[in-house]
């Protein structure tokens, strides 16, 4: 990522913490508290979701930290940043976002899917023993490698990759 990209990243973010008020934190608070989480905010940012989701919820978030990002195909998360392409990263957004608030103890054991905010496809959530994963629209997994960060509107998940809508993807 370029320094342009990093400095501008956290302008975005320190600019949403202006103006916090002493309540509990909702989930873009939360967010933009946590340095793992500065190219989420920038997105959220971009994408104008913060409002929403600093709203009343309920939420649940599956966070991609930033190595996730950075993952991507390089350029990726630069282009999606462009304001011709929010419709886009909006998508891409509320992929992560379920409208409900979701703990890792209401996954039951096994493969279950859970349809997120305006989204046609469905995430598939396996829970066992080792952990929570998220097939995506891809069928590729992420890891929930941080669970029930609870917020005053909902709770977030913390997920090594981002995820991407594609075609249903079939639970494994």
């Amino acid at each position: 990522m370029t320094l342009k990209l990093k400095t501008t990243l956290a302008a975005i973010a320190l600019s949403m913490t202006t103006g916090a008020t002493a309540q509990a934190a909702n989930i873009v608070e939360t967010a933009v508290g946590d340095e793992r989480f500065s190219t989420l905010v920038a997105a959220v940012q971009a994408a104008g979701l913060a409002e929403t989701l600093s709203g009343p919820g309920p939420f649940t978030v599956y966070a991609p930290v930033n190595d996730a990002f950075a993952a991507l195909p390089e350029g990726t998360v630069e282009t999606l940043l462009q304001p011709e392409n929010k419709g886009q990263l909006t998508d891409i957004l509320l992929y992560h976002v379920d409208d409900r608030k979701l703990a890792a103890s209401d996954f039951p054991s096994g493969s279950n899917y859970f349809k997120p905010v305006l989204a046609s496809e469905r995430l598939c959530i396996s829970a066992s023993s080792g952990g929570v994963k998220i097939s995506d629209g891809t069928g590729e997994m992420a890891n929930v490698i941080i669970a029930d960060i609870m917020t005053d509107n909902g709770v977030i998940h913390v997920i090594d990759k981002v995820l991407l809508p594609g075609t249903r993807p079939a639970c494994h």
